[in-house]
């Protein structure tokens, strides 16, 4: 008997070379794009314009619109890297086997306001960015926070254990404590780039530590769970 690809299937799409080498091009402009623009955030602040974004690449404005559809792309990429930044530093600096829960949101909340501190200009800017205009671009800060609400919920689900957590109500916990974190960070950084903090940033963190931890411990009881925060996260959860 002949074989074959049979009548009904699909043929196997070929992977052009050149195409994916195109692709990886493609990737890797935007993402030297999104390195420019940090920097002409930390330089010119959040009021940043496309042609200030192409001059810090060394590159001429059409380059830039080649690489990014228009104003709210390049805006969601940087959103999406800051995210990617976020989730490296604080996941990083955790050892979620012997770090009590307490200390988990201490340092938690201490490394997120050290990369708030290197790159102020970039959370005002995705804050209150003019590059999102129209309230379907402005949900995209919301988007990214979701699927990190997720990504965490998981993670955590699988520290402690799936099946004594319900993961939609850590999700909705966490998804809450990042919009806590957020209207703190802007009313901390302040509209004027060039104002001192409100607030040192030790007592910053402390105030954010506690925050994530009342509203953990509220939905804790709501739940039915008791929060042991001086033991590891493994072991911290109980039901009543």
């Amino acid at each position: 008997m002949r074989s074959g690809r049979k009548l009904d299937e699909a043929p196997r799409k070929r992977v052009d070379a050149r195409t994916e080498r195109w692709r990886e091009h493609r990737l890797k402009v935007r993402a030297e794009f999104v390195d420019a623009a940090f920097r002409a955030l930390d330089t010119f602040g959040p009021e940043v314009s496309m042609g200030d974004i192409a001059k810090e690449a060394g590159a001429a404005k059409p380059k830039l619109y080649r690489h990014f559809e228009d104003k709210t792309d390049l805006y969601n990429a940087i959103v999406d890297r800051v995210q990617d930044m976020l989730w490296e530093q604080i996941i990083s600096s955790f050892d979620l086997t012997n770090d009590s829960a307490r200390e988990l949101v201490r340092r938690g909340a201490a490394e997120y306001v050290l990369v708030v501190s290197e790159h102020p200009n970039v959370f005002r800017f995705m804050l209150h960015s003019h590059f999102a205009q129209r309230s379907d671009d402005s949900e995209r800060a919301l988007q990214s926070a979701r699927q990190s609400a997720k990504r965490a919920a998981d993670l955590f689900a699988g520290l402690v254990g799936a099946e004594s957590v319900e993961v939609d109500g850590v999700e909705l916990v966490i998804y809450s404590i990042f919009g806590a974190v957020a209207s703190a960070t802007d009313w901390w950084l302040g509209a004027n780039r060039a104002q001192p903090h409100a607030m040192p940033i030790e007592k910053f963190v402390a105030y954010l530590a506690e925050t994530i931890s009342a509203l953990t411990q509220a939905n804790a009881r709501l739940s039915g769970i008791t929060i042991d925060a001086d033991l590891p996260l493994r072991l911290a959860f109980s039901g009543e």
